[in-house]
């Protein structure tokens, strides 16, 4: 019954897999629970509404989360409307369970500043002139060098940067291996493009080469529920696809690569774990504060509103359903001018 489930949920809702995943496990859990409180394996007629509640109230007193259980209550009442639908329940039993309300914490992010430190320093980490240095953690790093420093054309209105880093062909001898340059400019490219369109880490790895218009600097992104949706982003992000696309995953393409923008060493499409990890070690060879794919998110939006954007552009290019969910980072930008003016003003 659970897999009908899940299928309804891919076919024909459309959701997401990491919320498929999420929804699976809380109606197997849910079902277990009302397993236990019955006694007996009797199917669906132990699920109740006062079970429901026993069921929230458990993970309640567990230490749960505000999200995790409206996420819990949610599962529950999309499994019994579908259940009741195809006729397995003889009432929608969770059509009168109340939705718990998720906290409404401010995410964190980084300063503008501290991004581009990040930026520039997975930059840093392509060769432009050869030379190799060690790193802080021990790795091999690329330096720059004096030689061809070809830039591309820059815009003002995009961040800053000195010059656009370029694998150097004819590096000396000991420093990466192809392969190894290759994972370097994908990182870089990851990070980047993360950073300028905001995208989830699942739209990102979702990527086909044929989504991006390196010309009109725009991506085609397939969100939640398969909305799929237009991105801008600018010149820096796409000066590294750009390197990336034409030196980097031609050293990494396989056969199982099909049209992925971004491969994993293997050559197959690259998976979202990976990118978690490429943004935590990033941050953390950067020396600014750690943080997820999801924060670099948080951090474009912050720093689009702080910048004068309206919400309803931020909403589109975020993908969010809801302005409700947009309107978290003017909370953000708000709370971050209070610490500067009370940190600031001799009257605060």
């Amino acid at each position: 019954m659970i897999e009908q489930f899940v299928r309804h949920l891919h076919a024909e809702r459309g959701r997401s897999p990491h919320t498929v995943r999420g929804y699976r496990h809380d109606v197997a859990a849910l079902l277990a629970f009302a397993r236990t409180a019955a006694g007996a394996d009797d199917g669906l007629r132990s699920l109740t509404l006062p079970v429901l509640r026993a069921w929230l109230a458990e993970g309640a007193a567990r230490g749960e989360s505000r999200a995790t259980i409206a996420r819990h209550s949610a599962s529950a009442r999309a499994f019994t409307r579908w259940a009741a639908r195809q006729g397995y329940l003889d009432t929608d039993v969770a059509a009168r369970l109340v939705t718990p309300k998720r906290g409404r914490h401010l995410p964190g992010v980084l300063r503008a500043d501290q991004v581009e430190t990040l930026l520039d320093a997975a930059a840093g980490e392509v060769s432009t002139g050869g030379r190799t240095s060690v790193g802080t953690r021990g790795e091999t790093r690329v330096g720059t060098g004096a030689a061809d420093h070809a830039t591309h054309p820059t815009d003002l209105a995009e961040r800053p940067r000195a010059e656009t880093p370029r694998v150097d062909r004819h590096r000396e001898s000991g420093v990466r291996s192809p392969t190894a340059v290759a994972t370097v400019l994908r990182d870089r490219a990851v990070l980047e493009l993360l950073y300028a369109t905001g995208c989830r880490v699942g739209e990102l790895v979702g990527l086909d080469v044929d989504d991006l218009d390196l010309d009109e600097r725009t991506a085609r992104v397939l969100g939640k529920g398969d909305k799929e949706r237009v991105v801008p982003f600018g010149v820096p992000a796409r000066d590294a696809v750009r390197d990336w696309m034409g030196l980097g995953r031609p050293a990494l393409a396989t056969s199982r690569s099909g049209p992925a923008l971004f491969v994993g060493a293997r050559g197959g499409r690259l998976d979202a774990r990976r990118v978690r990890e490429v943004v935590h070690a990033a941050t953390s060879a950067a020396g600014v504060p750690d943080l997820s794919p999801h924060g670099l998110r948080h951090s474009a939006a912050t720093h689009l509103v702080e910048g004068g954007a309206d919400l309803r552009t931020v909403q589109e290019l975020l993908g969010h359903a809801s302005l409700s969910t947009t309107q978290i980072y003017t909370h953000v930008s708000t709370d971050r001018l209070l610490r500067s003016y009370t940190q600031a003003h001799p009257r605060a």
